[in-house]
C-alpha cells in the first residue's frame, strides 16, 4: 500500500464510493488522510439515563416517540422521548425538520450532547445521534467530517479504517531534533489518531502536535521575512526636534501618551538604515493619522517623499483632506497630492509629473500608487492604512524606483489580540495606541429587542430632527430564504414607506458601482441625506462627525470586532452618540451582544471574538480562509510563544528549509499572505 494509491482499491470502497469521494478532491490515500475531521462525537463513556448530570453526556436509548412542529414564529421544533431501563430523556432539535422523519421508534441509538435541566424535566438540546449498530460495544469516539449531499462522515470513516495501516507511511514534516526537543508525537501517528482516536487523551496529544506544526509554519514564515528584510538598506531619516515641535505646536489637541510613545518609536526606527517594518494598532478614534503625519513630516524634512496607501477611494480622499489640514501651517502644505481611480486622465498626468519632479512630496491614494505609471526615485516611507499588507514584492517594486527599501508603517483600527498579532504579524514591530484624545464622549450601546424596532426608529426620528445623521447597517444586501435577518434593500423600502417617510434616505452596498457608492457617501458626508442604509462597506474609514446614531440590524450575524468597528463610525465629535444592536427575530441577548453592550474596549472584544469565532472575525474572511489553520488556536498564547521559540531556534541553527519539502511549501504559503491584497 502506498500513499499515492487510489481510494477505489480500499476494501469496501470501490469505484462508486471513490467517485463520491472525488467530489471532495479525495483521490488517493494522501488526500484521504489530509481531509481532517471538523469535530468529534464522544460515545466512549455511556451513562444510564438515571445517572446523567449537567454537562456533556452520552446515553444508549430507544426512541419512544418523535414529533415535528412549527412555532408561531416559523421556527421548526422536533421533540422526541428516549428511554432506557432506568428512565426517560426529553430531546429537542431546532430548525432540523429532517429529524422527525429520520428517527425510528423502538430502535437503539447512541445520543450525545449537552445535558441541561429545564424545570423538572431532563433535556438534551440539538444532540448528535448515531445508530447503536454502527458502533462497537460500549461506543467510541467518532470523527465527524465536513459533509456534502453525496458524502457523509460514515463513508469517510469507512475509507480511513480500510487505509489505517498506511498512516505508517506518512513522512515526518518537522526536523527530528525539533520533534524530540518539543516532545511531539510523530506526524504520521498524530494523523492516524486524529482520524480514529482511542481516547480523549490520545486525541488531545494529536491535536497538540498538529496545532504546533501550523503555528510553527506561521512563525517560521515571519522569521524568514524578518531575516530577509534585515539584509536590505533604507534611507536614514535624521530626527529634527525643531520640526517635530513646530508641527505639534499647531495641532488643536494635545497628543496622548500612547501617541507620543509611538511617534518616538517610529523616529528611532527611521533613524537607522535598516528598513522600518512597524504595525501601529489603534482602536477607533485613537488618533493614528496624526502619528502617520508626524512620521511623514520628518521624512519630508529630510528631502524624501512619502506614499500613503488606503484600501478604498473613500478612505483615501478622507485621509488626504485630514492631512491637508494637519500640514496647513507647514512649508509642505501645497506638496500633498491625491491619486485615485476617478481622476481624469489629465489630472493623473499632472500628478504623475509632480511626483516625478518631487514637487509632490506626500501622495495619498490606493494601491495604484505603485503602478508603473508612478515614476519616482525618492520614496523613503510608505504608510499602509487599514487591512492592507505590504510584502517583499511591493517593496521590491518601490526599490526599483528608489534604489533603497522604503520604511513601512502599517496601521489598523481593528484591535488585534497580542497572540494573533504576534502570529500574523511576527515580522513587524508592534505599537499599540489605546488612549483616546480627551473630550471624546463614550458611545452608549444598547440591545433593542426585535419587538421594539418601531419605538427605536421613533427615537431615531427625534435624533434626525435635532440635525443629526444616522447609519443603519444590515448583514445582507437582499432578502435570504435561509437567513431570517433584515436586508439592506428591504429595510430601505420599509423606512421610506413606513417608519421614516419624511426623511432623506440613501443606500450603499458592495454590489454598487464604485462611482455610485462615492456619490451616495459624498451626499451623506455633506448632509444631503439624513440616514444611510448600508452593509459593512462603511465598516472602515468613513468619517461623518455629524452622525450620532448607529443601528445594527441582525446584530448577532456580526463579529464583536466588526460591531466595534461599526460603532466607531459614530462618536467622532462632541455630540453624544448611540449604538443600537437589534437581533433578528427569535434571537435573544447572546453573550456576545451583551459583551459589546458592556464595554467600549476594542481589545477586550477582539480577545472574546478570537475565542468565540476564530481569526476570521478579526483578520477578515478572505485572509482567514487563506490562513487555513485547521486545528491551531491563535488564542493559545503558550503554544504561540513555544512555536515562536522553535522557529527562532530553527533559524539560529542555520537549517536549510529546502531539506523539508512539505514544510517549505506551507511556509511559502503563509509568507504569501504578507503581500498586499
Amino acid at each position: 500500500m502506498k500513499l499515492s494509491d487510489n481510494v477505489a482499491f480500499l476494501k469496501g470502497i470501490g469505484p462508486e464510493s471513490a467517485k463520491k469521494l472525488a467530489s471532495l478532491k479525495i483521490f488517493n490515500l494522501e488526500d484521504l488522510f489530509n481531509y481532517w475531521p471538523r469535530k468529534y462525537e464522544d460515545y466512549s463513556t455511556v451513562l444510564n439515563i438515571k445517572d446523567v448530570r449537567p454537562g456533556n453526556i452520552t446515553v444508549r436509548a430507544k426512541i419512544e416517540s418523535v414529533v415535528g412542529r412549527y412555532s408561531r414564529r416559523g421556527l421548526h421544533i422536533t421533540e422526541a422521548t428516549a428511554t432506557d431501563k432506568t428512565g426517560s430523556l426529553h430531546l429537542t432539535w431546532f430548525n432540523q425538520p429532517y429529524r422527525a422523519a429520520g428517527l425510528k421508534a423502538d430502535v437503539e441509538y447512541y445520543i450525545s450532547g449537552t445535558f441541561d435541566q429545564s424545570g423538572q424535566s431532563l433535556s438534551l438540546v440539538n444532540p448528535s445521534i448515531q445508530l447503536a449498530t454502527d458502533l462497537s460495544a460500549g461506543g467510541r469516539i467518532l470523527a465527524v467530517y465536513p459533509e456534502t449531499k453525496l458524502v457523509k462522515s460514515a463513508l469517510i470513516r469507512k475509507a480511513v479504517a480500510a487505509a489505517q495501516t498506511a498512516t505508517k507511511l506518512i513522512p515526518e514534516v518537522l526536523p527530528s531534533w525539533l520533534v524530540k526537543e518539543a516532545k511531539l508525537l510523530p506526524h504520521g501517528q498524530a494523523i492516524s489518531t486524529l482520524h480514529a482516536p482511542d481516547s480523549p487523551e490520545e486525541l488531545e496529544a494529536a491535536k497538540k502536535r498538529l496545532s504546533f506544526e501550523e503555528l510553527f509554519e506561521l512563525q517560521l514564515g515571519s522569521q524568514l521575512s524578518k531575516a530577509e528584510l534585515a539584509t536590505e538598506k533604507a534611507s536614514n531619516i535624521i530626527f529634527d526636534e525643531a520640526t517635530a515641535v513646530e508641527f505639534t505646536k499647531h495641532l488643536d489637541f494635545k497628543l496622548t501618551d500612547d501617541q507620543r510613545k509611538t511617534i518616538w518609536q517610529v523616529y528611532k526606527d527611521m533613524s537607522s538604515d535598516l528598513p522600518t517594518n512597524r504595525l501601529i494598532e489603534g482602536d477607533v478614534g485613537s488618533g493614528k493619522t496624526v502619528v502617520a503625519a508626524m512620521a511623514a513630516v520628518m521624512v519630508m524634512n529630510s528631502g524624501h517623499q512619502v506614499m500613503y496607501m488606503a484600501p478604498t477611494e473613500i478612505l483615501a480622499r478622507q485621509q488626504a483632506e485630514t492631512l491637508v489640514q494637519l500640514f496647513a501651517h507647514t512649508k509642505w502644505k501645497d506638496q500633498i497630492g491625491l491619486l485615485v481611480g476617478s481622476l481624469k486622465p489629465t489630472q493623473k498626468k499632472t500628478l504623475h509629473k509632480r511626483i516625478a519632479d518631487g514637487s509632490c512630496r506626500l501622495v495619498v491614494g490606493t494601491h495604484a500608487l505603485i503602478q508603473d505609471a508612478v515614476a519616482t526615485d525618492n520614496v523613503a516611507l510608505v504608510i499602509i492604512d487599514e487591512q492592507h499588507r505590504f510584502g517583499v514584492d511591493q517593496r521590491q517594486r518601490l526599490r526599483s524606483k528608489a534604489g533603497l527599501f522604503p520604511h513601512v508603517l502599517c496601521m489598523t483600527a481593528t484591535p488585534i489580540p497580542r497572540s494573533l498579532a504576534l502570529t500574523l504579524y511576527g515580522e513587524l514591530d508592534l505599537s499599540i495606541i489605546k488612549d483616546k484624545p480627551p473630550g471624546r464622549k463614550m458611545t452608549e450601546t444598547k440591545i433593542i429587542p426585535f419587538s421594539a424596532r418601531s419605538a427605536l426608529y421613533q427615537d431615531v426620528d427625534i435624533e434626525i430632527s435635532r440635525g443629526r445623521q444616522v447609519f443603519v447597517v444590515c448583514p445582507l444586501i437582499s432578502e435570504s430564504e435561509v437567513l431570517q435577518v433584515k436586508a439592506a434593500e428591504t429595510l430601505l423600502t420599509e423606512l421610506q414607506t413606513k417608519l421614516l417617510k419624511k426623511r432623506r434616505i440613501g443606500i450603499v452596498h458592495g454590489s454598487m458601482k464604485a462611482v455610485d457608492k462615492e456619490e451616495v457617501m459624498k451626499n451623506f458626508s455633506e448632509g444631503k441625506l439624513d440616514l444611510l442604509v448600508a452593509t459593512t462597506v462603511i465598516e472602515v474609514g468613513v468619517n461623518v462627525p455629524n452622525a450620532t446614531v448607529m443601528v445594527i440590524e441582525g446584530a448577532e450575524r456580526f463579529g464583536l470586532a466588526q460591531i466595534h468597528q461599526l460603532r466607531g463610525r459614530v462618536g467622532r465629535a462632541e455630540h453624544q452618540s448611540y449604538c443600537y444592536l437589534v437581533p433578528s427575530q427569535d434571537i435573544g441577548m447572546t453573550k456576545r451582544l451583551r459583551a459589546v453592550e458592556s464595554t467600549n474596549d476594542g481589545f477586550r472584544l477582539a480577545e472574546l471574538d478570537l475565542e468565540l469565532r476564530g481569526p476570521g472575525a478579526i483578520y477578515g474572511s478572505r485572509q482567514s480562509g487563506e490562513l487555513d489553520l485547521r486545528i491551531a488556536s491563535l488564542n493559545d498564547r503558550a503554544q504561540v510563544a513555544e512555536a515562536k521559540k522553535y522557529a527562532e531556534m530553527f533559524m539560529s541553527r542555520g537549517e536549510n528549509l529546502l531539506k523539508y519539502p512539505q514544510l517549505n511549501r506551507r511556509v511559502a504559503h503563509f509568507r504569501s499572505l504578507q503581500k498586499l491584497n
